[in-house]
């Protein structure tokens, strides 16, 4: 199966990676190969592994995947997050250190970040960290599509939009509303 449609805040698209389809419960990191290819779609956001991925990677993303959907689950509801769960989150941003680079490019310094410790180290706190800032800024605005059997959660960009993506889940329920319209 694709994986989900990506794009939302980092923390939102690591939840979203556990949802549904027709046939039922889809967990796109259900293996280390799903964990690569989502890692894959998120190069332009996150660092790309140097050696290869193993089961106890895969692992630690799928637990801070359950802590980051309790804490943003509760949170976007405006009810208080487990407190091992804000502990778990607030450790693992702690597991690499942020620092800045410094480089020249076309006439000019440049400044980048970087995280220091291992790969998985890494990974994991800037996930955690991705989380913080949204439940920080805009964590009330979060919505669950209104698709039928979608689970996908979005941050709307405008206040008027009801699904996930327009053109997969409002398509369908455009064309359904058409269907209901036009049956004899």
């Amino acid at each position: 199966m694709d994986l989900p449609l990506t794009g939302e805040p980092l923390a939102l698209d690591l939840i979203n990676t556990l949802g549904g389809s027709p046939d039922g419960p889809v967990d796109h990191l259900a293996t280390v190969e799903g964990l690569l290819k989502w890692l894959r779609t998120q190069s332009h956001r996150l660092p790309q592994p140097d050696t290869p991925l193993t089961e106890a990677d895969l692992a630690a993303v799928v637990d801070l995947r359950e802590v980051v959907t309790a804490v943003v689950d509760r949170a976007r509801r405006g009810v208080e997050p487990p407190g091992h769960a804000l502990l778990a989150l607030s450790e693992a941003d702690r597991l690499a250190s942020p620092y800045r680079t410094l480089g020249w490019e076309e006439g000019r310094v440049v400044v980048g970040a970087e995280r220091g410790g291992d790969y998985r180290s890494a990974l994991l706190s800037l996930l955690a960290g991705a989380t913080i800032d949204l439940l920080a800024g805009p964590i009330g605005t979060v919505r669950d599509c209104e698709g039928p059997g979608c689970c996908m959660l979005f941050l709307p960009a405008h206040p008027r939009r009801r699904w996930c993506s327009p053109e997969l889940c409002g398509n369908r329920v455009r064309v359904a509303r058409y269907y209901r319209r036009h049956k004899p």
